[in-house]
């Protein structure tokens, strides 16, 4: 079973960009909504068919419903039913074939039975390899037998027969059994000679790993059984048809939405991180700013929580859990510890400790902090979000408003120039990017938005008025996107600065909305029938590119971490296309300075500087490590995992900067939370982590190139 738990999906990582011209838009479609004379004869049919025409009259860009897209949608629900290809066989792909091409039928209007068929030939196959894992953890593995396990279905065909199939999972619950059983080694080897410490022989030891394997499969065939219903298995099914379209239509049970809405509140106690099921395991798929996750700086979205403790408690294995059940094991009592085995996208595996506490949102608006480099003295603004308040429009927080007053900030102490970071920026208001935008250049438009109709609406600055005019540059990664992206897109379009990081970012240029689903239409609220974030337009750069897919390519490249793992919108083969429309009529800013220079200076930076190349050496190399494909032999294991932790150590040591940056917080903010104990210290930390960020420090030399060039060009030089 994969990502049982998809539908839960967390959007914060992409927050909605909600425009007012959507409104018209939807309602003339909901006019459609209400069907015909024959009404569907059960949830799941009209489930389907509100689907079926939600898509086909309202999505920005529908593919056909036919055979082409029935098969698509089939193997895509395969694959979510048996990611790992070790519950079907063959025969059963050929005894079900006629499914392949009935679900196109079935969104229309017709009888639904595909899913249900498939799902039961799954139980069939689930129950049968219940058996095969006792009988395969009933005797001892041999791990000085030198074979190998591939973990990555996509590269596995389905079994030919039972024996093929046995031998599928003989593997996978060794190479589960070899990790186990290597960590239980390590533990011996660290505790000899302690007190009351139990030494127990490798044979011993084999069995207590065999063991523990055995009972967290247990508890998914247990999960399986009791808790995969039909209508679990309904839910993948459509969320695998609105995918289809585009990775982020996606389908929201009733349930799973009140779930979204929680996690969207924050009002819990928590780690902050928003989860996902993904291939048997729980994926952290956002990092709340603020949350006790975040603060640690050692959870990332990407990373696999694969077991929890209670404290100093035994940690309960999170295999075969799904993400409703995690939360229940992660969530606790505030000021209570809870430590996270987590597997990060390197491969490696750490134990992280967080005290849960209330998920707090202040540090998701915008700060800044000073920086001082060889004489220059700059202002650097840090926006995680682009938030507003839209329950409160007059009195909530919005983000430009509060950008606009960093700025200010900055400017009365004559800072000489400005680095706005938008790393790990997920988007959010779209009227809050246009208008910080415009905080930086003359009035103009500042992107392009298209609706399925192909009807372009050019948003745009209308203040003729400038807040700051000096050196700027933008900060991005692979996770800045949506708003992000549209800000820099801009910024780099008219000239107005320069923008540093990856090499390009995540690439997401596209706009979607909640509709709810009900027995005779379609509403804005959470509905009786669950939910459809539906994707209804498309952003256009104003020079005409679309940020979809290709993201914002950086003027300045630094290498980084994330560069080799597959994690941009690129990299889902479901994404919309880039396309283009026409420019926008728009007058670039002269720059004082050359971007040519700019890029040379850098280039050489980068070239003398043996911290970048050692960088993108290990990101480089990590990622081809990370293939799932595993030695079974022990001391080849032990080998690849002792090389795979020293080369994630050295590039840990990388990313943090040897001599501190000269990064402090505006004079009068030194103590801006003095009579806050916890919100100083999580400033104070904040600043901290700037003083170690070479990629700022990078940024900042940047910066000074710019300055001096333009220093250069008054003088006449």
């Amino acid at each position: 079973m994969r990502r049982i738990s998809k539908y839960i999906l967390n959007m914060k990582r992409f927050p909605f960009l909600v425009l007012i011209l959507v409104a018209a838009s939807f309602l003339a479609f909901k006019s459609m909504g209400k069907p015909g004379n024959s009404n569907p004869p059960d949830k799941y049919e009209q489930i389907l068919r509100l689907v079926g025409r939600m898509l086909n009259e309202a999505h920005y860009s529908p593919q056909a419903i036919n055979d082409v897209f029935s098969k698509k949608v089939y193997a895509k629900y395969l694959k979510e039913l048996d990611g790992d290809k070790n519950m079907f066989l063959q025969s059963d792909l050929t005894a079900m074939k006629a499914y392949e091409t009935m679900i196109d039928d079935e969104i229309k209007g017709g009888p639904v039975a595909s899913f249900l068929e498939v799902g039961k030939v799954f139980n069939k196959r689930m129950e049968e390899a219940s058996v095969i894992c006792n009988d395969i953890l009933s005797k001892p593995f041999d791990f000085n037998v030198d074979e190998d396990v591939e973990l990555d279905g996509d590269k596995l065909a389905f079994p030919i027969n039972e024996n093929e199939r046995k031998d599928r999972w003989r593997k996978k619950l060794k190479y589960l059994a070899l990790e186990r059983y290597t960590d239980l080694v390590d533990q011996r080897e660290k505790n000899k000679g302690k007190e009351n410490f139990v030494v127990k022989t490798d044979d011993e030891l084999e069995k207590d790993a065999r063991d523990k394997v055995k009972r967290l499969m247990d508890r998914s065939f247990d999960r399986y059984r009791h808790k995969f219903s039909d209508d679990d298995k309904f839910n993948i099914f459509v969320n695998a048809i609105t995918t289809t379209m585009d990775p982020h239509s996606e389908f929201f049970p009733p349930v799973d939405k009140r779930y979204f809405d929680e996690e969207m509140s924050g009002r819990f106690f928590g780690i902050g991180a928003s989860l996902q099921y993904d291939d048997g395991n729980i994926k952290v798929s956002s990092v709340i700013t603020g949350s006790p996750a975040w603060k640690s700086g050692e959870i990332q979205p990407g990373d696999f929580i694969i077991k929890v403790a209670q404290g100093a408690e035994e940690p309960v294995d999170l295999t075969g859990f799904i993400v409703t059940d995690a939360v229940k094991v992660i969530r606790g009592k505030k000021g209570t510890e809870v430590r996270l085995t987590v597997k990060k996208q390197d491969g490696s595996v750490k134990v992280v400790s967080l005290i849960r506490d209330e998920i707090v949102q202040d540090e998701t608006f915008a700060r800044s902090a000073i920086v001082k480099d060889n004489g220059s003295k700059l202002g650097y603004i840090y926006l995680p979000e682009f938030y507003a308040d839209f329950d409160h429009p007059e009195t909530g927080a919005r983000c430009y408003i509060d950008v606009a007053k960093e700025i200010e900030k900055l400017k009365l102490e004559k800072v000489d120039g400005i680095i706005m970071d938008l790393r790990n920026n997920g988007g959010g208001s779209l009227y809050d990017v246009v208008q910080m935008a415009g905080l930086f250049i003359e009035d103009g438009p500042i992107v392009q938005v298209k609706d399925r109709d192909n009807r372009p609406t050019m948003l745009k600055d209308k203040d003729k008025g400038v807040l700051y005019d000096g050196p700027l540059a933008v900060m991005v990664n692979e996770f800045s996107a949506s708003a992000s992206e549209i800000f820099a897109a801009a910024i780099q379009d008219y000239n107005r600065g320069v923008i540093i990081g990856s090499t390009s970012t995540y690439g997401k240029g596209t706009v979607q909305r909640n509709i709810g689903l009900e027995p005779d239409g379609f509403s804005m609220t959470n509905a009786e029938l669950g939910s459809v974030k539906l994707t209804l337009q498309k952003f256009y750069r104003i020079n005409g590119g679309s940020t979809q897919l290709k993201g914002v390519f950086s003027d300045v490249v630094l290498p980084d971490n994330l560069e080799y793992l597959k994690v941009r919108e690129k990299d889902d083969p479901d994404a919309l296309p880039w396309d283009e429309v026409a420019k926008a009529p728009y007058t670039p800013w002269k720059p004082g300075y050359n971007l040519g220079t700019i890029q040379q200076l850098n280039k050489q930076r980068m070239e003398a500087d043996n911290t970048f190349k050692l960088i993108r050496e290990s990101s480089e190399w990590l990622a081809k490590e990370n293939d799932k494909h595993y030695s079974l032999k022990l001391d080849k294991y032990k080998k690849e995992q002792a090389a795979i932790r020293t080369t994630v150590k050295q590039l840990e040591s990388l990313l943090k900067l040897k001599a501190q940056l000269d990064v402090s917080a505006l004079p009068n903010e030194t103590n801006r939370w003095a009579n806050d104990k916890a919100k100083q210290e999580r400033f104070d930390l904040w600043i901290k982590d700037r003083q170690k960020d070479i990629y700022l420090d990078q940024a900042v030399k940047v910066m000074n190139d710019m300055i001096n060039q333009q220093n250069l060009a008054k003088k006449g030089f």
